[in-house]
C-alpha cells in the first residue's frame, strides 16, 4: 500500500472514530446533538467514505489527487460548520430552519437513520464540553488537522514525492 492510500486510510478511521465518540457521547452518556452536531457527523462519514475509496485499489495518482481534494474540500465544510455552530448557533436557542438544519430534514437522514442523524437539542443545549473544551472546537481541530494532512499529501502528490 503506498503512503497516500494509508493516509487516506487513516483519515477515513479517524473519521469514524469522531463518529464514534459522538454516538457514545450521545447513547452512553446522553449528550443529546444538535442540527450542526448531525450535520457534522454526516461530513466525516463523507470524508470516510472518499477516504477509504481512495485507499483501495491501484494507487494511481490522480485517484489519489481527487480523493485527498475532496477530503479536503468536505474538511473545510467541516470547519465552517464547527466555527458556525460554536460562535452562532450556540448562542441561539433554536438551531430550527438553520442550514444544518434544513439539510438534514430534507435529505430524509434525520428520520431514516435516527440514532445517528436524529436531532434532539438546540444549538444552545448541545454546548457541551470536554476536558473544558466545546465539542464544536474539538471538531473543528479534528477538521482542521484533515485539512492540513489533505493539503500535505495533495502537495506531495503533485510534487511527484511519495513521502
Amino acid at each position: 500500500m503506498q503512503p497516500d492510500q494509508r493516509a487516506q486510510l487513516y483519515i477515513a478511521s479517524i473519521s469514524l472514530l469522531a463518529v464514534l465518540i459522538a454516538l457514545v457521547s450521545q447513547h452512553v452518556y446522553d449528550m443529546q446533538p444538535c442540527a450542526w452536531c448531525v450535520a457534522q457527523r454526516m461530513l466525516y462519514l463523507l470524508i470516510a467514505a472518499v477516504g477509504f475509496l481512495g485507499s483501495l485499489g491501484q494507487a494511481q495518482r490522480t485517484k489519489l489527487a481527487l480523493c485527498f481534494a475532496l477530503i479536503l474540500s468536505i474538511a473545510l465544510a467541516g470547519i465552517t460548520a464547527a466555527i458556525y455552530q460554536a460562535q452562532v448557533a450556540s448562542q441561539s436557542f433554536s438551531c430550527a430552519q438553520s442550514l444544518a438544519d434544513q439539510w438534514m430534514t430534507k435529505t430524509g437522514l434525520e428520520s431514516a437513520v435516527p440514532w445517528l442523524f436524529g436531532i434532539y437539542a438546540s444549538c444552545m443545549d448541545a454546548r457541551i464540553t470536554l476536558l473544558g473544551i466545546e465539542y464544536a472546537y474539538w471538531s473543528l481541530t479534528l477538521f482542521a488537522l484533515i485539512a492540513l494532512a489533505s493539503v500535505y499529501r495533495l502537495s506531495c502528490l503533485l510534487r511527484r514525492n511519495p513521502y
